[in-house]
């Protein structure tokens, strides 16, 4: 069972979410909050696998709940809920952690393959809002504001990888599952799962959602886009 917890300031949001998520047979909410620091606290006293965190609350930011819940329970991972308005903060909450985010307005189906995929410790980008979040903040950030992606130089460090390797990196860089990397590229997701684990540890990286930055930053992205594709339909 996976066991969620919901922070939002909007009373309608969260039982909106709430509904959704306890039709699945295989997901449960364990706690509701409407600020920040609730959802702090009760993230420590319900230790819940994934944390659905909306980014601007009272009390306490979304951003500043989510360093806290990460330091507190060591389990949870985080999705955080946003707007367009919000991009920025949303790359930030990356940067500091979390797993994913989706928009307000996600589908049912997208919302509930989100906690399912962040549970089993892949990553949830919306992928309506992965590219121009990207384009906008993270690629102009001062080189060196993430230690842990910078260090070592990105273009020497992507060469360790090996083409099929750089094909899933691709992937996660677009907001890819396992499951659908391995689709695109005719693999078995445990065949992509190991993929991304070698990528990691190639690249020094201590999750999916630090390697799809670094693609990014380095613009990897932009430079393998047209050979991804042409593999991809040949």
């Amino acid at each position: 069972m996976i066991r969620v917890l919901v922070a939002d300031d909007q009373e309608l949001v969260r039982s909106g979410l709430r509904i959704m998520l306890e039709q699945q047979p295989d997901i449960e909410v364990c706690a509701e909050a409407a600020t920040g620091s609730d959802a702090a606290a009760l993230a420590r006293t319900h230790q819940p696998d994934v944390v659905l965190l909306d980014i601007r609350m009272p009390q306490l930011d979304g951003l500043a709940a989510l360093r806290i819940i990460l330091h507190d329970v060591a389990a949870a991972r985080a999705i955080m809920l946003t707007t367009y308005d919000l991009d920025e903060y949303v790359v930030q909450a990356l940067r500091d952690g979390a797993a994913g985010f989706l928009l307000k307005d996600a589908a049912p189906a997208e919302l509930i393959a989100a906690v399912r995929a962040v549970a089993a410790g892949e990553t949830a980008l919306a992928p309506p809002v992965l590219t121009r979040i990207v384009d906008t903040y993270v690629r102009t950030a001062p080189a060196g504001s993430d230690p842990g992606i910078a260090e070592g130089g990105a273009d020497q460090r992507i060469a360790r990888l090996s083409d099929r390797e750089k094909d899933v990196l691709q992937g996660l860089a677009r907001g890819g599952t396992n499951a659908e990397i391995a689709a695109e590229l005719f693999l078995s997701p445990a065949t992509v799962k190991t993929h991304v684990a070698a990528i990691l540890a190639k690249l020094g990286l201590r999750d999916r959602v630090q390697a799809v930055i670094l693609a990014y930053e380095s613009g990897f992205v932009d430079s393998t886009r047209e050979r991804f594709e042409n593999r991809r339909d040949g």
